[in-house]
């Protein structure tokens, strides 16, 4: 059997250990910002450079819109002074037998922004809405 490189449409998203589905999954980004620090009495004039604080890119997800499915919002509406609903979001790539092969945990994610979809009356697309969370930390699990 050869081995080839996984294809990026067979994927899961569970949040808050329910299991929903998407159409779209972007923002599975780490970037450690960097540190700069140079001495005053340095006889060397470059700065010396080391790895900072991890910095973790916004989760944007994407799914058509079912009647009476306001999950999105329900979760909007709990932001109200900080007393944001937080959920762990894993976002599983799956192999041929639906197994989880390479896993995304956005850890005590919540939402920034819940946007609708565009509307025109001569259009023959579905009707996808979208949602942008941040969270703390997004550990990476391979194998």
């Amino acid at each position: 059997m050869a081995n080839y490189p996984l294809p990026a449409f067979h994927y899961q998203v569970e949040w808050g250990g329910e299991k929903m589905s998407f159409s779209e999954v972007s923002g599975l980004n780490v970037e450690i910002q960097m540190i700069e620090y140079r001495d005053g009495d340095s006889k060397q004039y470059e700065a010396l450079k080391m790895p900072g604080i991890p910095k973790y890119g916004n989760l944007t997800m994407k799914k058509g819109i079912l009647a009476a499915d306001n999950k999105f919002f329900d979760w909007v509406d709990t932001t109200a002074l900080n007393t944001v609903e937080r959920k762990d979001i894993i976002i599983s790539l799956l192999n041929e037998a639906h197994e989880p092969v390479m896993t995304w945990k956005a850890i005590n994610a919540f939402p920034v922004k819940v946007e609708g979809p565009g509307l025109k009356s001569t259009g023959n697309e579905v009707a996808i809405e979208s949602i942008e969370v941040a969270h703390e930390k997004l550990t990476i699990e391979n194998g």
